[in-house]
């Protein structure tokens, strides 16, 4: 990889995806906050058909942190985990009730250390509230991309965020993550990559390998 490179890889990917967003639906920064944390080990498409219900019921910062366990448990059964999830999304809305005012904060530091919210989900927060990244959102679709793509040979997300901050202006920091989503859900998937009409193949060292053992890091 070097800064050419990179540079080409984001210039190709904003030209093909120029409407590349988080694919979760929400409507208030609480919304969002609920929807991420669901959103782990689980699909995108999942969580936004178990959202509209539970955000029938659940309205505020306040419902939430007011919400019987197994009553939520019930709404988000689909998404799995759900009983940790559950319990990690009421401490969630009662630490930031308690700590924020209601209001879900906005930096890293802040959003690290609420109950249920690591690294990947505190950077999609952010990001998406803020349009301004200190760090990329690194899931499953960021980490077989970021590899395949050569900016990276590091498994561990927080190694891999590092690596693609070293290539990707911070500009482009929560765009990337979106970007690289959207690709490997389109076109380098993973289990069978469409190399063929893919329009990053001239800048991929992974281009026609067939084998995902080989592909996925």
């Amino acid at each position: 990889m070097n800064k050419t490179t990179s540079s080409r890889i984001v210039r190709l990917l904003k030209r093909a995806y120029p409407d590349a967003a988080c694919s979760l639906d929400f409507k208030s920064p609480i919304q969002l906050a609920v929807a991420t944390i669901l959103s782990a080990q689980s699909t995108d498409e999942r969580v936004n058909l178990t959202t509209p219900a539970l955000f029938r019921k659940y309205k505020t910062v306040k419902d939430f942190a007011r919400a019987e366990g197994s009553e939520l448990e019930l709404l988000i059964k689909a998404v799995g985990l759900y009983r940790n999830k559950a319990k990690s999304i009421i401490e969630f809305a009662k630490a930031i009730q308690r700590d924020h005012k209601s209001r879900v904060p906005t930096t890293l530091a802040e959003l690290e250390k609420l109950p249920g919210v690591g690294r990947k989900t505190a950077n999609v927060i952010q990001g998406v509230l803020t349009g301004r990244g200190e760090g990329i959102a690194v899931d499953t679709h960021v980490t077989r991309l970021s590899f395949r793509l050569g900016f990276t040979k590091n498994k561990e997300p927080k190694k891999i965020e590092q690596d693609l901050k070293k290539w990707i202006d911070s500009s482009d920091w929560v765009m990337m993550s979106h970007l690289l989503i959207r690709h490997g859900r389109e076109v380098c998937k993973a289990r069978k990559p469409i190399c063929e009409s893919c329009f990053l193949a001239e800048v991929c060292p992974k281009k026609g390998v067939s084998n995902t053992k080989r592909l996925s890091p």
